[in-house]
C-alpha cells in the first residue's frame, strides 16, 4: 500500500509534492471548487418535487433547513480527514486507512463505475437540455443515429443534445488534461458566475416579482397540509410520522442538490497549505451555498402560490419564477444559468475524480496507467478514463414499451446508488473519524471535527435515518445501489491476489 502524502511532502506554496502534483489552489480556488461542484441544476428544479411530498410551505423551507445544518455537520466534521490526511484520493484513503483496503477500493469502484462518472454524463445532458431552450435545434429526440435497440428496454442512439453532451465533457476534460491551471481558471470563472446567478435569482424573486397573493396564500397558512401525495398507501404527509418520512424521502432532492463538496478532498495534493485551506474551503463553500438555497427556495415562494409550485410544468420552477417577473426572458436567462452552473459542477467533477482513480492505481487496485501524471502533472490516463467512460454513459437509453418514451441509463444507475452513495462518500468516512481517533490517537490533526462527538454523531444518525425511509419508501433507490458495489468485491480479491499485491 502506498504512503499517505502529507503536507510535509511540500512545505512551499507552489511546490511540487513529492507525489508529483502541483500545489496551486488557494483558499478562493478552493471556496470556488467547493461552491461550483454543488451548484448544479437541481436547486432550478427540484422543489416542486418536494413540495408534492410534504404538502406544506413551511415544512418545505424545513425540508431545506434541515439539509442545510446536515451538509453543514457532516463539512466540519469530515473537514479532520484532509486536514489530517491531506493527500490525493479522498474518501479512497480515508476509508482505507480508517476501515480497510476492501472498504476504500468498493468506494473507489462506485465513483468510478456509477457515482463520479454517472453525475458527469447526467451534468453534461443537463447542460445539453439546457441549451436546447436556447438553440431548438439541440433535442434528445432529433436523432443523428436512431435509437437501436439492444433488447426490449434498452437502446442506443445519438441525439443533437446527446452530441452537445458528449463535446462538453470531452472539452472539459481536455483543459483539464492540459493542467490544474486551466481547470481552476474555469472552475473559478463559472463557480463566480454561478453564485451571481444564484443572487440575481433570489433579488428577482424576492424584490421584484414579489406576489402578494403567493405571500398571503403561502405565509399565512405556513404549516396547513396542501393535499400532498401519498408516499404508501394510506400515508402522507399529514400525519406526523408520514411528515417525518416525507422530509426524509424529499432530502432526494435538496440534500443530493448540496452534494458534490467530497471533490476538494480529492485535490489534496494540490491545495496550498491544505491543513488549514481544506476544512476551511469546505466550510466557506458549503456554507455559501446552503444559504443562498433557502433564499432561493424563500424566492420560490414570495412568487408562486404553493399550488402553482408544485404543478410547475417539468418542474421548472426557477423559469416559472422567472417568467412572472420577465416574461418572455425568464425562462431563457434560467436556461442559460443552468447552462454556466452544469459546465461549472462538471468541471469540478471531471477534476476531482481522476485524483481518486491516481490514488487507487498506486495501491495497484486501477489500471496502472491512472497512477501516472502527464506533463503538466495531472493524471492524464485517469482523466481520459473517465473522460471515456462518462461518454459511454450518455449513449445507453432506457425504453418504455408502454408508452413508447425513452429515458437515460445513467439517470437510472443514480437512482440506484443515492442511498449508496450518501453512505459510501459520507456516513463512512465521518465514521472514519470516531476509528481513527481510536486507532491513531496521537496523529497529528491541525483541525479537529468541530463539535466531537455530538456534531458527527448528529450527521451520521440523520443520515441513517434517511437512508432508512429510503428502504422504506424509495426502495429502488437502496438496494440496486448494494449489488452494484458488491460486484466490486470479486474486482478487489482479483486485483489482490496479481503478484506483487499485499494489504
Amino acid at each position: 500500500m502506498s504512503s499517505i502524502s502529507t503536507a510535509a511532502d511540500s512545505p512551499a506554496e507552489g511546490a511540487i509534492p513529492r507525489t508529483g502534483f502541483k500545489r496551486g489552489l488557494g483558499l478562493f480556488d478552493s471556496a470556488a471548487l467547493v461552491a461550483g461542484s454543488m451548484i448544479g441544476s437541481g436547486i432550478f428544479l427540484v422543489t416542486p418535487g418536494m413540495a408534492r411530498d410534504i404538502g406544506s410551505p413551511g415544512w418545505l423551507l424545513v425540508a431545506w433547513v434541515a439539509t442545510g445544518v446536515l451538509i453543514m455537520a457532516a463539512v466540519v466534521s469530515y473537514g479532520e480527514l484532509p486536514a489530517m490526511m491531506p493527500g490525493a484520493g479522498g474518501g479512497y484513503v480515508y476509508l482505507r486507512e480508517a476501515f480497510s483496503p476492501l472498504v476504500g477500493f468498493l468506494y473507489g469502484w462506485s465513483v468510478f463505475l456509477v457515482t463520479q462518472t454517472g453525475s458527469i454524463a447526467a451534468l453534461g445532458v443537463a447542460f445539453a437540455r439546457a441549451a436546447g431552450v436556447l438553440f431548438p435545434g439541440v433535442a434528445e429526440d432529433r436523432y443523428l443515429i436512431p435509437p437501436l435497440h439492444v433488447s426490449e428496454h434498452y437502446a442506443l442512439s445519438l441525439s443533437t443534445a446527446q452530441l452537445v453532451a458528449l463535446l462538453s465533457i470531452a472539452l472539459l476534460t481536455w483543459t483539464n488534461i492540459r493542467g490544474l491551471d486551466y481547470g481552476k481558471r474555469v472552475q473559478n470563472l463559472f463557480s463566480t458566475t454561478n453564485v451571481l446567478a444564484l443572487l440575481g435569482l433570489i433579488v428577482a424573486c424576492l424584490v421584484l416579482g414579489r406576489s402578494e397573493a403567493a405571500v398571503e396564500s403561502n405565509f399565512t397558512n405556513l404549516w396547513t397540509p396542501r393535499d400532498p401525495q401519498p408516499l404508501a398507501p394510506g400515508l402522507t404527509a399529514a400525519t406526523a410520522y408520514g411528515l417525518l418520512a416525507a422530509l426524509c424521502v424529499a432530502q432526494v432532492g435538496s440534500f443530493f442538490s448540496s452534494i458534490g463538496w467530497e471533490n476538494l478532498p480529492m485535490m489534496g495534493d494540490e491545495v496550498k497549505d491544505p491543513r488549514r485551506n481544506l476544512p476551511l474551503g469546505l466550510v466557506l463553500g458549503a456554507g455559501l451555498v446552503s444559504i443562498l438555497y433557502l433564499l432561493a427556495n424563500l424566492g420560490y415562494l414570495s412568487t408562486l402560490t404553493f399550488d402553482e409550485l408544485r404543478s410547475v410544468p417539468g418542474d421548472q420552477v426557477a423559469s416559472a419564477a422567472l417568467e412572472s417577473v420577465w416574461p418572455g426572458v425568464g425562462a431563457l436567462l434560467i436556461a442559460g444559468a443552468i447552462m454556466a452552473s452544469t459546465f461549472g459542477c462538471n468541471n469540478a467533477s471531471i477534476l476531482g475524480g481522476a485524483r481518486t482513480y491516481w490514488a487507487m492505481a498506486r495501491d495497484g487496485l486501477f489500471f496502472e496507467g491512472a497512477g501516472r501524471l502527464n506533463g503538466a502533472r495531472v493524471p492524464g490516463w485517469g482523466l481520459a478514463l473517465q473522460g471515456v467512460w462518462s461518454a459511454a454513459l450518455v449513449l445507453p437509453r432506457t425504453f418504455d414499451p408502454a408508452t413508447g418514451a425513452y429515458g437515460n441509463l445513467y439517470s437510472n444507475l443514480l437512482d440506484y446508488v443515492i442511498s449508496i452513495l450518501l453512505i459510501f462518500s459520507y456516513v463512512l468516512p465521518v465514521l472514519g473519524i470516531f476509528r481513527l481517533r481510536r486507532t491513531r490517537p496521537d496523529a497529528e490533526r491541525p483541525y479537529r471535527a468541530f463539535g466531537y462527538p455530538v456534531v458527527p454523531a448528529f450527521f451520521v444518525a440523520g443520515s441513517c435515518l434517511i437512508v432508512l425511509m429510503l428502504l422504506l419508501y424509495r426502495p429502488y433507490t437502496t438496494w440496486p445501489g448494494a449489488v452494484i458495489v458488491l460486484l466490486g468485491v470479486p474486482v478487489y480479491l482479483w486485483r489482490k491476489a496479481r503478484p506483487g499485491m499485499s494489504e
